[in-house]
């Protein structure tokens, strides 16, 4: 994935979704993120990785299984999650951040 390093510099914090087409927990969380997102606005950036499609950088961030979740500010992860999460989680780790 071209600029991923540079997505992830932001002083804003990124959610990184690792997931995959053919997994089904990956698709309960997709209304939760965008609910997030409308939740959140403009405090978070969420992008979502294809692990099939990106096997290097799941591989560079030891990605296992999917859904596999990583909150990165100012270039570096503080925050690591997989499986299901509940969205009080995800807002939590994300002010938090």
């Amino acid at each position: 994935m071209a600029k991923f390093s540079e997505i992830i510099a932001d002083d804003v914090p990124v959610l990184v979704d690792f997931y995959a087409t053919w997994c089904g927990p990956c698709q309960t969380m997709m209304p939760v993120l965008e609910q997030l997102k409308k939740d959140l606005g403009e405090k978070v950036k969420i992008i979502k990785v294809d692990v099939d499609k990106n096997q290097p950088l799941a591989a560079q961030f030891n990605v296992r299984g999917v859904p596999a979740f990583m909150i990165f500010k100012n270039g570096k992860q503080v925050w690591r999650g997989s499986g299901v999460q509940p969205i009080t989680e995800l807002k939590h780790q994300i002010q938090k951040a």
